[in-house]
């Protein structure tokens, strides 16, 4: 008996706190899935990077010995400073001179990425005053840029998602829960197409040193914006026509930045994914003002439901039964005859 008491108190606790133990599930998962990637990012890089920190050694020590006149102490100087100046943009080589970092078209790009919160990380304020305008630029520019592209989005889904779902239904009236996971494929299909595999091939052919897996990978990070800053177009030694190069990366990131938003928002649409949410949402809790509004409803109601009973008891004694039961319908008065 205890035992049954038991394990039905248990269910009773599980039940009223099952969301919270989804929640707990969903950040337990988070954590592996976060250890999983670190341990299989070191796995895959340690590797490579141990060769490349042995290859810079031994080009060191060859330099050195060819060039017994340098101490190793001034070139590691040297190469401090080069280092610091290419963290700002900034290289020492002769055929990277021509390439400015801060022309009009240049800022543009960076104002872009600054106000998607791309940041490649390969331009950055050289001067304090540029620094302390980054940092009043992007807190007035980032919630501006959330508000545009919810408003942008919020008007592309009028259109390329709701109003297509609902004609196609009423139209061959297939349920709307299948056709909307139909209309979300296709789009999802169209903007992979047209924001990742067509610009992979065309950065593929500009850039000279990028293959299609590197163009894609740059594609893919710049859309989701994370933006890693290892790759990034237009900084060619011998790039053609660089300002328009630029100013056309700037439009397509904006604009791939719209379609991905659009694609996400429309399967977060879906039912299935609603009552995914759902199962990790906390319960909405009646306040006590909509509590107290309920009761004066239901005060109010049982009033008035006491008062109509009343107002019929006391009709019932002022008239008798068979006075009352009798309608004018009934009646053979001098208006029926």
């Amino acid at each position: 008996m205890l035992q049954c008491l038991s394990g039905s108190s248990c269910v009773r606790v599980i039940e009223g706190y099952r969301s919270t133990w989804y929640f707990l599930v969903l950040v337990l998962a988070y954590v592996l899935y976060l250890l999983f990637g670190a341990l299989v990012f070191s796995a895959v890089e340690l590797p490579y990077e141990e060769q490349l920190r042995q290859e810079l050694w031994t080009v060191k020590q060859q330099f050195l010995d060819d060039n017994e006149c340098l101490s190793e102490e001034r070139l590691e100087e040297f190469l401090t400073r080069a280092l610091e100046a290419s963290n700002y943009g900034v290289s020492v080589l002769n055929n990277a001179t021509t390439n400015w970092n801060w022309d009009f078209t240049s800022a543009l790009f960076f104002a872009s990425t600054v106000l998607s919160t791309t940041g490649y990380g390969h331009t950055v304020p050289l001067s304090d005053g540029g620094k302390a305008f980054c940092i009043i630029y992007s807190v007035v520019g980032i919630p501006f840029t959330l508000l545009f592209l919810t408003a942008v989005v919020q008007r592309i889904m009028e259109f390329s998602t709701r109003r297509p779902v609902e004609y196609l239904h009423r139209r061959w009236g297939i349920s709307k829960p299948m056709l909307a996971a139909l209309h979300a494929t296709l789009l999802a299909i169209i903007t992979i197409s047209c924001f990742f595999l067509i610009p992979a091939i065309i950065f593929s052919v500009l850039e000279e040193e990028w293959n299609f897996l590197e163009s894609f990978y740059f594609c893919f990070i710049s859309l989701s914006t994370i933006g890693l800053g290892d790759y990034v177009p237009g900084e060619g030694y011998h790039q053609r026509f660089r300002e328009l190069y630029k100013l056309g990366i700037t439009f397509y990131l904006i604009l791939g930045l719209i379609a991905m938003l659009v694609v996400l928002e429309t399967f977060c649409e879906l039912q299935h994914l609603k009552k995914l949410r759902k199962m990790f949402y906390l319960r909405k809790q009646k306040t006590e003002d909509q509590l107290n509004i309920v009761d004066h409803d239901h005060l109010s109601f049982a009033s008035v439901s006491d008062q109509a009973a009343s107002f019929r008891e006391d009709k019932t004694d002022m008239f008798p039964d068979d006075i009352v039961s009798a309608s004018p319908t009934t009646s053979n008065g001098p208006m029926d005859r």
